[in-house]
């Protein structure tokens, strides 16, 4: 066999290489494109859940997302007012010297509950926007199989 002929053979090998790697590997494009969609369909969710709301809806998730800047900006306020009036802050942070320990427990308790629980919600799958809708689409077996079908030979 010539010279020609086993570079012939070599780009069939190439190919087959490349067909099992894709097997293994996965199709990169498919991967890609589902991504999008989730990501289509997340972004169709939320327009859908916050577009279109009436006043008080609106009010409310604006005072939804108050604290955390409120905390910001106010950290950042004291900081300030102890370099601009040293003797008032002292004299304020005295006052906060005598509140009793349990009010601190409580504030704690409010605080982490707060942000806790918002943090537990989203970390458990919650939110409407990042669970899949259809979650066995591609795979034709697995959605047989949830829906309880009979088993292939």
């Amino acid at each position: 066999m010539g010279l020609i002929g086993r570079l012939g053979n070599m780009a069939a090998l190439g190919q087959a290489a490349r067909d099992v790697a894709g097997v293994i590997a996965g199709d990169e494009t498919k991967a890609r494109e589902l991504d999008i969609q989730a990501q289509g369909a997340a972004l169709g969710q939320m327009g859908a859940e916050f577009g279109g709301t009436g006043w008080f809806d609106r009010a409310l998730n604006g005072l939804n997302r108050l604290p955390r800047p409120l905390m910001v900006f106010g950290t950042l306020g004291l900081f300030t007012y102890a370099m601009v009036d040293p003797v008032g802050f002292s004299f304020r942070m005295e006052g906060l010297n005598m509140v009793p320990e349990a009010l601190w427990w409580i504030l704690g308790a409010i605080v982490a509950f707060y942000f806790g629980a918002r943090e537990t919600h989203y970390m458990r799958g919650k939110n409407p926007a990042l669970r899949p809708t259809t979650p066995f689409a591609d795979n034709a077996a697995l959605e047989d199989w949830r829906r309880g079908g009979a088993p292939h030979p």
